[in-house]
């Protein structure tokens, strides 16, 4: 660093200091603990001791300066010194010049399970000795019984990951704020990147405003002799009456999906159709108030000069305004309250906080604004009768389609992190593709309510559907919750009976459930409107997908896998005389990738179990390399997990480094896919797939919407096509 950041620096972790120490001007062991927001005890103690270099038991500023000084300006050996001290448990603590000493297996032992804790990962003591010994025998090049700070020296030079960024990450609190954040950037959506990735929305939007202000201005020109305040009202109200239309239009999902079948979706923002609608929402809103508004000003003047008075002309039919019997004042007031109460409740606060039967229930009173509507304003009806027509066809297929042959869930698994996996018998005039979603009615936990989820499993799964439910808000708690207390209810019936006698040839004609710990098999009767198509129908016109699912949004792509590896076997060809198969790298109209990416991204170790079974499926097919690299690859990446360069996780990721090469397969999953520690790079992961010249790279994401802002960043970076699941 320069000297100007150096005396930056130095004023930086002053002043952290000193809102750490408190009065004494010291830092005991708690506090350090605090500050350091270290979760084991033995780590916040090892670097407690070493930073405590006079023995006091707390740490003054200087001791703290002269600590830091060596692991941010320090030289590689210094930073390894301070980790080989850490690791030797029964060694002396003075680590500045340190040369001798040594690590035992069991303080090998003691701090790899420090780590696992740390990282938040859970593995058997079996697997943890299986660790111990295989980073032990590596390091312990002499076979001396014990590792010298040469030999941990020698051992880490093979990952130089690690030795480029060797630092202790929970201090990030003593990293001064980045100069480079105050320098001016050229905001996001001014970019040409953002303009070229975002082309059809832009035009879109722009081809929307200019619509709405010429109905604007053409509704103020016809009545300019009714005085401002009617002009601006009547403007107004003719936008309302298109956006009414159109807010209606947006959510006819069946004609969506099958546009997304022709070239409209080449012209067309399809994708984009819930943020369009909620655009439009709020324009409904604004033009809502400055109509009212406008009005109310137009009345009081109306007041001055007529026999009624303002409260009259507002809440009465007494002045007759309106084609309904003089009720467009009333028809207003109660329009507005609807109109406010609908954009309150579909705010994310609600939405996303566990309530989203409030955004469920206030949102079905489109109904009463649409007959409203056409009661207050002589024209809306002209407006919305196509699409109101469309509109309700769909309803009406929708309620035949959901009631058509009996659809039962037949079996149910509850997952980590309260997640339900349920299995529904399929119908056979169900046909749907990748991706797609559903939306579902189960009367035993709600009788009206419908909810949207993923289908998880693959079309040419033919006999089940699949799909994988988060415990996220009240319905989904109450359905995770009917399955798990198995003690109360009654699941099945005899016509569960007569399906298993024909199934599994068990011949008990009243069955009432077969409970595992986990596992339901059941007959519970349910409602399925759809399916629905989603932007992730472009994947199989796409050259180079990468699919990328934080948590439970991985659910579009484990049908998008299944559907794209059954394909793939399709393609596949084995030699008659040995054992080399290969995949013939053809494109046709149904599918023309050449390279699939799966990014799979979660907080804990649990999460992974909820599709491993089926990962481990899909590497099974990919068993025989290929001519021109695997067609599919995926990378695990776990956010809890300490990343190799933090100085409390670096023994276990090497330990499970060596003991995946040695094993073939993963410690934290099982699979040959190694997890990775910590959050992407994403400029780097994105760096080495444009390298890759594989085909035009489309980015597909579902998950939570913060990291998808990041996500898109950098495919406008990249110059790359994002997509991101949205229903």
């Amino acid at each position: 660093m320069s000297v100007d950041e150096d005396a930056r620096w130095l004023e930086w972790v002053t002043k952290q200091f000193e809102s750490i120490a408190g009065d004494d001007k010291e830092i005991d062991l708690c506090e350090f603990k605090t500050a350091l927001k270290v979760k084991e005890s033995f780590f916040a103690e090892r670097f407690f001791a070493l930073f405590d270099s006079d023995g006091s038991g707390s740490i003054s500023l200087d001791e703290l300066l002269k600590a830091l000084d060596l692991l941010i300006h320090g030289t590689e050996t210094d930073k390894l010194r301070f980790l080989f001290q850490v690791y030797d448990v029964d060694g002396p603590f003075k680590y500045k010049h340190f040369t001798h000493g040594s690590i035992d297996p069991d303080e090998l032992r003691t701090v790899l399970k420090s780590c696992l804790s740390e990282s938040a990962i859970s593995l058997p003591e079996e697997k943890l000795d299986d660790l111990t010994l295989v980073l032990f025998e590596s390091a312990d090049t002499d076979n001396s019984g014990s590792i010298t700070f040469e030999e941990l020296k020698e051992e880490l030079e093979n990952f130089p990951e690690v030795m480029e960024n060797l630092t202790i990450s929970a201090a990030n609190w003593l990293k001064p704020p980045d100069l480079d954040q105050n320098k001016h950037q050229t905001p996001r959506y001014l970019t040409r990147a953002y303009w070229q990735n975002n082309s059809r929305k832009l035009l879109f939007l722009f081809g929307y405003g200019v619509l709405n202000l010429l109905l604007f201005v053409v509704a103020m020109l016809r009545h300019s002799d009714g005085g401002v305040w009617l002009m601006v009202a009547r403007g107004c109200g003719q936008c309302l009456n298109f956006n009414c239309t159109f807010v209606v239009v947006l959510m006819l999902r069946r004609c969506l999906t099958w546009l997304r079948a022709t070239w409209v979706v080449r012209v067309l923002p399809l994708d984009q159709n819930i943020l369009l609608h909620q655009i439009v929402g709020y324009a409904i809103f604004c033009f809502s108030l400055g109509h009212t508004i406008a009005h109310v000003v137009n009345f009081a003047n109306l007041s001055q000069h007529s026999e009624f008075l303002l409260w009259e002309y507002l809440l009465t039919t007494r002045p007759m305004i309106g084609w309904v019997n003089g009720t467009a004042s009333l028809t207003g007031v109660v329009l507005l309250l609807l109109i406010c109460l609908m954009v309150l409740c579909s705010s994310t606060f609600v939405r996303r906080s566990g309530h989203f039967e409030v955004f469920y229930w206030s949102h079905l009173s489109y109904i009463w604004v649409l007959i409203l509507l056409i009661v207050h304003c002589a024209n809306f009806w002209k407006w919305f009768v196509v699409p109101g027509l469309l509109f309700l066809l769909e309803k009406i297929v929708g309620i035949a389609v959901s009631r058509m042959g009996g659809l039962y869930i037949v079996e149910v698994n509850l997952l980590p992190s309260k997640v339900t996996h349920l299995v529904i018998k399929r119908p056979q005039f169900f046909h749907f593709k990748p991706g797609d979603y559903i939306y579902i009615n189960i009367p035993v936990i709600a009788k009206y309510e419908w909810h949207p989820f993923t289908i998880s499993s693959a079309p040419e799964q033919s006999d089940t559907l699949w799909l994988h439910i988060r415990s996220m808000g009240q319905w989904t708690n109450r359905l995770y919750e009917y399955f798990r207390q198995t003690d109360s209810m009654e699941l099945c019936s005899g016509r569960l009976a007569t399906s298993l006698k024909k199934r599994r040839q068990q011949a008990k004609a009243e069955v009432s459930a077969k409970f595992a710990e986990n596992h339901r098999v059941c007959n519970i009767k349910c409602y399925v409107d759809g399916p629905y198509g989603t932007p992730t129908r472009q994947i199989f016109t796409s050259e180079h997908a990468v699919l990328i699912g934080a948590g439970i949004g991985i659910t579009p792509f484990a049908s998008i896998l299944q559907s794209i590896m059954y394909r793939y076997r399709l393609r596949k060809q084995n030699c008659p005389s040995c054992n080399f198969s290969w995949c013939e790298n053809l494109k046709d109209s149904d599918m023309t990738l050449r390279k699939v990416d799966f990014i799979w991204i979660n907080r804990d170790q649990k999460s992974f179990e909820w599709f491993v079974s089926l990962l481990t499926k899909l590497e099974m097919d990919q068993a025989d390399e290929e001519p021109e690299g695997r067609f599919l690859e995926m990378h695990m990446y776990m956010t809890s997990a300490l990343s190799k360069n933090d100085m409390k996780a670096i023994g276990l990721q090497m330990a499970l480094d060596l003991l995946a090469k040695k094993e073939k397969k993963d410690s934290i999953t099982g699979l040959r896919t190694r997890t990775q520690p910590g959050r992407p790079e994403w400029g780097k992961v994105f760096q080495k797939l444009s390298q890759e010249n594989k085909g035009k790279v489309h980015v597909f994401y579902c998950g939570a919407p913060s990291l998808a802002k990041a996500i898109k960043a950098q495919c406008e970076r990249f110059g790359f096509n994002f997509y991101k699941e949205n229903f």
